[in-house]
């Protein structure tokens, strides 16, 4: 029998009725940021102090709840560094960034975020219930003034409707759950009334920070929306409480899938066998381990950054070594706005006709021989599945015969040398048959003359090969 999650309260509020410890009101009015109330709790470093008594630092709020599940004898407990500051968030490092993801590049209104072809990030609120220190959207979240307002909820609501591709909205922040439960209804039956839109999304760190916010009233309101899909952000086991665990099971019997984001952390989740107990904790408690995401280049964080070597010397120690369903993937959010790259260790080592070599997480490795009759389906039957994708079909494009060339920005400008435009510059002669522009006709162009039978008049080959 696997030994059952702990309820925690920090001393100090031993004497707190639970009527008010277990009302998520309650926990955000006496939410924890000066040093005299941190101490109440635990006692500070002079890092800790440092950081908390600096002017300008990113907001520092922490719920009595999660502020109890920190061992107060252990500066390096692994709760304790993701809530309180640290000096270190001060130092700056190469490559550090105010937005690093390029969210607001791809903002076509305030507050929402088009990255990528079928779905959207829409940013309801700059509030959560407590703020990690590595946090990726710092430049707005626990900032007041940055709070969207009405009307650029309606230019939200407006885009989406005429933006037929989307199919899929991510509510986040700030923590759409910390809004007044009238206005995240609203949110979600103006979201419901677009038709084109099929799947709701929330991404909350509020069952982790306060899951006393995670009734049966939030429950039933969430599941008149489905399909309704929340991830959570659990990033230690140490997280994972009796409370957390009963939010999760009334969340997942109201039929709403969960997921766990974790973020990788120097010092908190670093360590292979650290991550696989949090992963198998979470299926514990029906959570599916869905991304681990390298630290991004954000100001503040640069005390957590890993190298990505890291990251793969952990997936190769979950791969094989527990579940499949239990196995995350490991993401690189690209900085510049490049959208997440998932990133693994090498399982394909070789190739060749109709052969493929492998190796397993033991070092096993074998030869998988491919079919050599295999027909591809008819594509002309699947017309009625592909999506509009304006623009971003990427490397899939290329295998679809949509284009032939990705070209980076500025490659035929550098490529031309400040040249003049001349009688041998046509650009017919790099449009390849059949693929983009020149798919329409599978006929040869008016001016090419006729081909000769296959062995006819076949000319030698150039060695002239730049």
């Amino acid at each position: 029998m696997p030994t059952p999650f702990v309820s925690k309260r920090a001393p100090v509020y031993a004497d707190v009725p639970d009527e008010k410890w277990n009302d998520w009101r309650w926990q955000l009015s006496h939410r924890l940021n000066a040093v005299e109330e941190i101490e109440k709790v635990l006692p500070l470093t002079e890092s800790e102090r440092k950081a908390l008594n600096t002017s300008g630092l990113f907001r520092v709020d922490i719920t009595p709840y999660f502020i109890s599940l920190i061992d107060p004898d252990d500066p390096d407990d692994p709760i304790r560094k993701q809530v309180i500051p640290l000096a270190e968030e001060m130092q700056s490092f190469t490559a550090m960034m105010e937005d690093s993801l390029a969210e607001d590049r791809h903002s076509p209104v305030p507050g929402l975020v088009h990255r990528y072809p079928d779905r959207v990030l829409m940013l309801v609120t700059t509030q959560c219930a407590s703020y990690c220190r590595y946090c990726t959207r710092s430049r707005i979240v626990g900032d007041p003034g940055q709070t969207f307002n009405r009307q650029e909820f309606e230019m939200q609501i407006e885009y989406l409707k005429r933006t037929p591709q989307v199919r899929d909205v991510l509510l986040s922040g700030g923590d759409p759950l910390v809004l007044a439960p009238k206005v995240l209804e609203e949110l979600l039956s103006r979201l419901r009334e677009i038709p084109h839109i099929e799947i709701i999304r929330i991404g909350s760190r509020v069952p982790v920070f306060m899951p006393m916010r995670i009734t049966q009233e939030l429950c039933d309101t969430l599941a008149k929306y489905h399909p309704f899909w929340l991830n959570i952000h659990v990033n230690h086991s140490n997280e994972i409480s009796l409370e957390l665990e009963q939010a999760c099971d009334r969340l997942t019997r109201a039929g709403i899938p969960l997921g766990n984001q974790s973020v990788l952390l120097a010092g908190v989740n670093d360590n292979v066998h650290i991550q696989r107990k949090l992963v198998q904790d979470l299926v514990r408690i029906r959570v599916r381990p869905y991304y681990l995401y390298q630290c991004d280049l954000v100001e503040g964080a640069g005390h957590f950054r890993t190298p990505v070597a890291k990251g793969i010397e952990i997936m190769e120690g979950l791969r094989g070594h527990t579940s499949g369903y239990a196995v995350p993937q490991y993401i690189v959010d690209a900085p510049g706005g490049g959208g997440k790259i998932p990133v693994a260790p090498n399982y394909l080592l070789s190739m060749s006709d109709h052969k493929v070599i492998l190796r397993n997480y033991e070092g096993y490795v074998t030869m998988y021989e491919e079919p050599t009759d295999y027909l591809p389906g008819d594509a002309a039957k699947f017309k009625g599945e592909k999506r509009p994708e304006p623009g971003q079909s990427g490397i899939h494009g290329l295998l679809d015969g949509e284009q032939m060339f990705i070209k980076p920005e500025g490659f035929d400008e550098i490529h031309d040398r400040n040249g003049i435009q001349h009688r041998l510059k046509d650009e017919k002669k790099w449009q390849p048959l059949g693929i983009g522009a020149g798919a329409p006709s599978h006929e040869a162009p008016k001016d090419m003359p006729p081909q000769p039978p296959a062995g006819e008049g076949d000319a030698p080959q150039s060695n002239d090969e730049e």
